[in-house]
């Protein structure tokens, strides 16, 4: 019979002392993780589609808003309306502004995209914004997270199909898993870069996405602007596969939309539009009008709609441009921003109201009075349901 081996007081004590190293590692790591840092407060029902509007209404008043530095654009996670100050994002019911859900963390926010019908929000840490986490629309919960090169300043533009976070040494793309699809330029942080891509001394002014492809406006030594075209989700994820590149002769180039036949890119030290193919070669090109732009802290992004046509902000005017071709069809002159859909009607923001189109020929009918106070700057829209979102500025403004 074997017998059981003994414990002595000194072997009590020493298994004491790495039970309590033990707990107080673990609570230290504890205290010091993320998930400690984090606040996740899901709705506790999900929030109901708010009804369809079957006309635009003959006022638009007030009903809510909210401060939302962190969204350039109104933010809508269906049926959310989403927000984001500080270190921060919520989810608010579109009809009352009443917060549903709320997610936030001990370090910034950056900014927030949508795509998928989920709430994609960028936080920040000491050198970049490298913290991505998505958020389902109706309640809140987490989906996807991941880590990223995103630099400070960065906007999320969604395709429909990939969601690219912009950045002036690089820019990457993520499919709805988050899974990184494509990144072209070299992050700033990124001492050894394994570089595949041909101009490596090259900065980025100006993205736009569309069709599942990225245009961006590249600063080239000894250049006077390009732009360059690749695809999203290139065969091989580490090798970007361009469509083509080629020499502008401008210095001061935005790119305004993106399909899969052509990309238009405005030159605003010679106003004019102008159209490439997939080849590169110019084959139109337009007079445009254009005015002040708000600035972009990390590059130019041109403010777009996109309906049954794409509507854009040239500064000065708004002009539609066929879905196909991206030609210009017809212009309206003296407004402040792209529009958005209201039952099948496009609402357009001009001095002192809203203007109610025909989407197809541009004819204007009415204009709706809107009380914007003392702001004066750009106004970009969105419509969720019955509501019309205003972003101006740093604050999100709710019509109905």
């Amino acid at each position: 019979m074997v017998r059981p081996e003994r414990r002595t007081r000194g072997d009590l004590v020493a298994v004491a002392v790495i039970v309590v190293a033990a707990l107080i590692g673990s609570g230290v790591l504890w205290f010091n993780s993320d998930a400690r840092a984090t606040i996740s407060e899901t709705a506790a029902e999900p929030l109901p589609k708010p009804p369809v509007p079957t006309s635009v209404p003959g006022a638009l008043h007030e009903i809510w808003r909210a401060p939302s530095a962190a969204t350039p654009v109104p933010v809508i996670a269906s049926p959310a309306v989403v927000t984001g100050n500080g270190n921060e994002v919520l989810g608010h019911d579109p009809l009352t502004g009443r917060v549903a859900w709320r997610y936030a963390r001990d370090i910034p926010l950056c900014t927030i995209g949508t795509e998928w019908d989920r709430a994609v929000a960028v936080f920040a840490k000491s050198r970049n914004c490298s913290e991505v986490t998505s958020l389902r629309g109706p309640t809140g919960e987490r989906g996807p997270q991941r880590n990223t090169d995103a630099e400070f300043g960065t906007r999320l533009l969604g395709d429909g199909t990939y969601l690219t976070a912009t950045g002036r040494r690089s820019f990457e793309s993520w499919r709805s898993d988050l899974v990184r699809t494509q990144q072209f330029g070299i992050p700033p942080q990124l001492k050894n870069p394994d570089n595949n891509i041909e101009r490596p001394d090259c900065t980025y002014s100006s993205i736009a996405v569309g069709h599942e492809r990225a245009a961006a406006i590249e600063n080239c030594p000894g250049e006077t602007g390009r732009v360059t075209t690749i695809k999203t989700h290139p065969e091989d994820d580490e090798k970007p596969e361009e469509v083509f590149s080629v020499s502008l002769g401008s210095r001061d180039a935005s790119v305004v939309a993106v399909t899969d036949e052509r990309v238009a890119v405005v030159m605003r030290d010679d106003p004019q539009l102008v159209l490439f193919d997939n080849t590169g070669r110019v084959v139109a090109t337009h007079p445009v009008r254009t005015g002040p732009l708000a600035s972009d802290d990390n590059v130019r992004v041109e403010s777009t709609a996109i309906g049954r046509r794409i509507y854009w902000h040239t500064g000065a005017d708004t002009i539609a441009l066929d879905p196909k071709t991206l030609d210009p069809l017809w212009t309206v002159p003296d407004t402040l921003g792209a529009g958005t859909s209201l039952a099948n009607r496009l609402v357009m923001p001009v001095q002192g109201g809203m203007a109610v189109l025909d989407p197809v020929t541009g004819v204007r009918e009415r204009v709706i009075p809107v009380d914007r106070g003392d702001h004066t700057g750009p106004v970009r829209l969105n419509s969720v349901g019955p509501v019309v979102l205003e972003q101006r500025g740093d604050t999100l403004v709710a019509l109905r």
